[in-house]
């Protein structure tokens, strides 16, 4: 499908009221959960042993309950491409910004780690208004370039920069000695390279980046988790930021990138059908060669 087509799509969907776009995210969990089946066996795996100690009952409850909020994720990611600023701060409240305010305002520059839990899309747009400083938002490029372009240009309407993970140290040294706000969403999968590091995470060996680690090393300059957490009403989510290192160069080697993990970790644990379980997350174990 063509860049103009793709973007025409989104647009003309996104108009849609969003008490219409939910009408549509529910008939998209049918066909998604029971006609198709879509990467059932992928989310059933990645529950089953992520909660070995859960009963299966308990692990395809979990898994119901995903695929109910999945399709959400889909439209409201689609309605990004046109949705004003003021329904964007009203649909994700601020809990804590002044713990974003008192690092900026002291000049340093913050590593802001996330995962794909709730809805880190909207989380996104909503970080954009919270300062006029610069905004990096560090991404794995989708494979599909169509897909890609389209994406990027809805999550940078509102003045965010994308930045793919093998620029961000280029984009960084410019923005030395000066404030700025850098996003990581720290959870997806790393292609193999020399550097590689696992640790346990959901029960399982994983590979994990630790770019985020090392940027914060580079510059000294403090990790702050964003936590999205979706509200009892429908499409609304509260933003809680957490600083989980101060002073970067207090800590040892890889211990930062254990601390967010494990912060990761403890937010799944608590509401598990709100991360991405369709993520092959596992798909590349240690090499033995």
């Amino acid at each position: 499908m063509s860049k103009s087509i793709l973007k025409f799509l989104f647009w003309s969907v996104s108009l849609l009221p969003h008490g219409i776009l939910y009408l549509l995210s529910d008939a998209l969990y049918i066909l998604i959960y029971y006609v198709f089946g879509y990467r059932k066996k992928v989310v059933l795996k990645n529950l089953r042993k992520s909660f070995p100690e859960k009963s299966e009952q308990e692990i395809k409850s979990i898994a119901k309950i995903f695929y109910k909020k999945f399709p959400d994720l889909i439209v409201e990611a689609i309605k990004m491409a046109s949705i004003s600023e003021e329904e964007v701060k009203k649909r994700v409240e601020l809990i804590n910004p002044e713990e974003i305010n008192r690092h900026l305002d002291a000049g340093r520059g913050i590593i802001c780690v996330t995962s794909h839990y709730s809805n880190w899309e909207m989380g996104i747009h909503r970080l954009s208004f919270m300062t006029e400083y610069p905004k990096l938002v560090i991404y794995k490029p989708l494979n599909n370039k169509n897909f890609n372009e389209v994406f990027n240009n809805i999550r940078t309407r509102f003045g965010a920069q994308m930045v793919p993970m093998k620029q961000i140290l280029r984009h960084i040294v410019k923005l030395k000695n000066q404030p700025y706000f850098s996003v990581f969403v720290a959870d997806q999968t790393p292609v193999y390279q020399d550097s590689d590091y696992y640790l346990t995470f959901l029960n399982q060996e994983t590979l994990v980046y630790t770019g985020a680690e090392r940027i914060a090393k580079l510059t000294n300059n403090p990790i702050v988790f964003c936590e999205i957490i979706p509200k009892e009403k429908r499409g609304y989510y509260y933003s809680k930021f957490t600083t989980l290192v101060e002073d970067p160069s207090k800590h040892e080697p890889y211990e930062i990138t254990h601390i967010h993990n494990k912060y990761t970790e403890d937010l799944i644990r608590k509401n598990p059908p709100y991360w991405l379980w369709t993520h092959n997350r596992w798909k590349r174990q240690r090499r033995t060669n």
